[in-house]
C-alpha cells in the first residue's frame, strides 16, 4: 500500500480547492520548464492534494501555451499519485447540456503546436492509450459529483482541437457527426497522454458550458454565457473534489488497470544507447523503470 495523494488540475472557472488544511503556495522547477503556477499543496479530509491552475492565476496561458510536460511533472515530483483534471468543455449532444458534467474516457486529438511526450531521440518510449483514463478514478469522480448532485454522464469521447478560436459550424458539424465525438475542448491533450507516460492514474472531468456552434437554436458559442455558465459549474466542481479524499482512502493499492505501471515494457532504447542528459530529465516521470 501506497499513500494516496491527489492532483487536481483545474481548468477555465476552477482556480481554487475550499477546505485546504495547511494550505501552501509551492514553486516546483522541472527540467521541462516552469508549471503554469505554484502548486497548491495542503490536506484535504486527511489525505494530502495538490491543486494546480492549468492556465495559471489570472488565466495567462492560453490551450497552447499551457506547459504541460512541466504540469504532470511537477505533479509527479510532488508524490501525486491520482490526478483529476477539470475543464471546461462545449457539448456535442442534446442531452448533455451545459451546466452537466461528463466524466470522460476517449479522446480523439487534433491538436498541433504542443509537445506530446516526455520521450524523445536517445530514449524512446511507447506507452499504451487506448484507454487514456484509470476507470477506478473515474468511479470515483462519478460518485463523487452524484453525490454533489450534479448531473453527470459516465462516458465520452473528447475532441481536443488547438483553438484558441472556437469551432466553425461546419467543424462543429464534422466532430459531432463524422467523428462522433461527445464533448469538445482546448486542454485535454496531451495532458492524459503525459500522464500515462508519467505513470499517474488519470481522470477526467469535463464541465460543459455550452452546445459548440452546431446546435440550431443556440446558433455560434456566446463567450458571455459560457462564462456565466463556468461560475456555477466552478461551485459544482469544488463541491465534487471535497468529496474525493473519503472516496479515495488515505491509502491506496496498486492500480487494478496498470496505470501505474505504464512504462513497465514502453522504454526500447538499448541502456547503453541511451542519451544520458535525456534521462536525466526523465527522473520524476520514469525514473522508476530507468534506475
Amino acid at each position: 500500500m501506497t499513500q494516496t495523494r491527489i492532483g487536481v488540475i483545474g481548468g477555465s472557472g476552477l482556480y481554487e480547492i475550499d477546505g485546504l488544511q495547511d494550505a501552501n503556495w509551492q514553486t516546483i522547477e522541472t527540467p521541462w520548464g516552469a508549471p503554469s503556477d505554484a502548486i497548491l499543496t495542503g490536506t484535504l479530509g486527511g489525505v494530502p492534494m495538490a491543486f494546480l491552475p492549468r492556465h495559471g492565476r489570472g488565466h495567462v496561458h492560453t490551450p497552447s501555451s499551457v506547459p504541460y510536460r512541466a504540469n504532470i511533472d511537477a505533479l509527479k515530483r510532488l508524490g501525486v499519485t491520482d490526478v483529476i483534471s477539470v475543464s471546461a468543455c462545449g457539448s456535442f449532444r442534446e442531452d448533455m447540456a451545459p451546466g452537466d458534467f461528463v466524466i470522460l474516457d476517449q479522446y480523439i486529438d487534433r491538436t498541433f503546436a504542443r509537445e506530446k511526450s516526455f520521450f524523445g531521440p536517445g530514449c524512446v518510449g511507447h506507452v499504451s492509450v487506448a484507454h487514456p483514463t484509470c476507470p477506478r478514478l473515474s468511479d470515483a469522480c462519478e460518485r463523487a459529483a452524484r453525490d454533489a448532485g450534479i448531473t453527470v454522464h459516465r462516458g465520452g469521447t473528447y475532441l481536443a482541437m488547438e483553438g484558441p478560436q472556437f469551432s466553425t459550424m461546419a467543424e462543429s458539424k464534422l466532430y459531432r457527426e463524422s467523428f462522433s465525438c461527445d464533448v469538445i475542448g482546448m486542454t485535454g491533450m496531451p495532458e492524459a497522454k503525459l500522464a500515462r507516460e508519467a505513470e499517474l492514474c488519470y481522470a477526467s472531468i469535463a464541465m460543459i458550458t455550452d452546445y459548440d456552434s452546431w446546435h440550431p437554436h443556440h446558433g455560434e458559442v456566446d463567450i458571455s454565457d459560457i462564462i456565466a455558465t463556468l461560475s456555477g459549474n466552478a461551485e459544482k466542481g469544488r463541491n465534487m473534489v471535497r468529496r474525493l479524499p473519503a472516496l479515495l482512502g488515505a491509502e491506496r493499492a496498486p492500480c487494478p488497470h496498470g496505470c501505474d505501471r505504464a512504462l513497465e515494457f514502453a522504454i526500447l532504447t538499448a541502456p547503453d544507447k541511451r542519451d544520458p542528459a535525456l534521462v536525466a530529465r526523465l527522473d520524476a516521470v520514469a525514473g522508476r523503470v530507468l534506475g
